[in-house]
């Protein structure tokens, strides 16, 4: 299943506190009853990092003072894929993924923009008029320092906050989040994902970088070196470069450690980029089964061996590392 047929089939979701949380889609559904003046988080919220949980938590915060449900507003497809299509940003998250983050996070409903060219187009005060204040109706919004919207982006902070003056809604902002010597950001977490530093990204994140994805039959080679593998489908834009990384499977609600081989497979010549996984002292068929790939650290480079003896003394190497790896964290 792609990402936006996900979007599309996902009407409600369960939050952590056991409630349905419903998606709703602007322009076709209607508000709620139940969201009266709701306090609203505004942004794309692609991997929900610590920057977006600071957001939310202070929009949990402000609904509960005020007695209305808290929202999160967000867009799809990205509108940067839709104003930049030639070169649009590698997602975090699949629709999907974003929506059961928000969820969990203690949410108390999701509103979905479809973004179009046409959409692209609307001035600033245009977009706040039928989103935020016919359609939601909001009491408060809350974004991050530098939000932009509206066409080429024209619209700020400031020019939010006087339009909500105008029609009668609070606007707040969360000045921006750091990590050590880092502000956090959906671009700076894409650029270490890319360059393999996943623990980096975790760490800005605040929860491991995951993939979702199905088990798919592979050539059946880390069996034969006594390493059985899951090869797996992402349903991810976004996997980590080429390398060997200490994952970990999350099957059934149930989180296994194990090794990733992200790659071309040199040693044996065969073409086409595999995510291949194995999970330690798992021995069940796996095949056609959805589960979470978690990235924790990349182990080593992904290289090519002269025998099959060098690859299978290797991947004892870095099975053995990563379970020292695993001995020492909580799963």
């Amino acid at each position: 299943m792609s990402p936006r047929r996900a979007c599309g089939l996902r009407r409600s979701l369960r939050s952590r506190t056991n409630a349905t949380v419903h998606i709703i889609h602007f322009p076709d559904d209607k508000r709620p009853a139940t969201w009266q003046q709701p306090v609203l988080a505004l942004g794309n919220f692609d991997g929900l990092h610590r920057g977006h949980v600071a957001i939310v938590e202070r929009v949990q915060a402000r609904a509960r003072e005020r007695g209305v449900v808290p929202l999160a507003l967000t867009f799809d497809p990205h509108p940067q894929c839709v104003v930049h299509p030639d070169k649009p940003p590698a997602l975090l998250m699949t629709a999907a993924q974003k929506f059961e983050a928000l969820s969990t996070s203690g949410i108390g409903g999701i509103a979905v923009v479809r973004f179009t060219e046409q959409l692209s187009r609307w001035e600033p005060e245009r977009f706040v008029v039928a989103v935020l204040v016919e359609w939601l109706q909001v009491s408060e919004v809350w974004v991050g320092t530098n939000f932009l919207f509206g066409h080429a982006r024209s619209g700020n902070f400031s020019l939010l906050r006087a339009l909500g003056g105008r029609h009668g809604f609070r606007t707040e902002k969360i000045e921006p989040v750091r990590y050590k010597d880092f502000v956090v950001s959906s671009t700076r977490v894409r650029r270490l994902i890319t360059e393999g530093r996943v623990d980096e990204a975790g760490a800005l994140l605040g929860h491991h970088y995951v993939i979702d994805g199905t088990v798919v039959r592979g050539e059946g080679r880390g069996r034969q070196l006594g390493v059985p593998t899951a090869n797996i489908r992402s349903d991810n834009e976004l996997v980590p470069p080429d390398g060997v990384y200490a994952t970990l499977v999350t099957l059934n609600g149930l989180v296994h450690p194990g090794v990733t081989n992200v790659g071309l497979r040199p040693t044996f010549g065969e073409g086409g980029r595999a995510i291949e996984t194995h999970v330690f002292d798992l021995s069940r068929d796996l095949y056609d089964r959805s589960l979470r790939l978690s990235f924790v650290i990349r182990l080593r480079d992904e290289r090519q061996f002269d025998s099959v003896k060098s690859l299978r003394a290797q991947i004892e190497a870095d099975c053995r590392q990563a379970r020292d790896l695993f001995s020492r964290i909580s799963l």
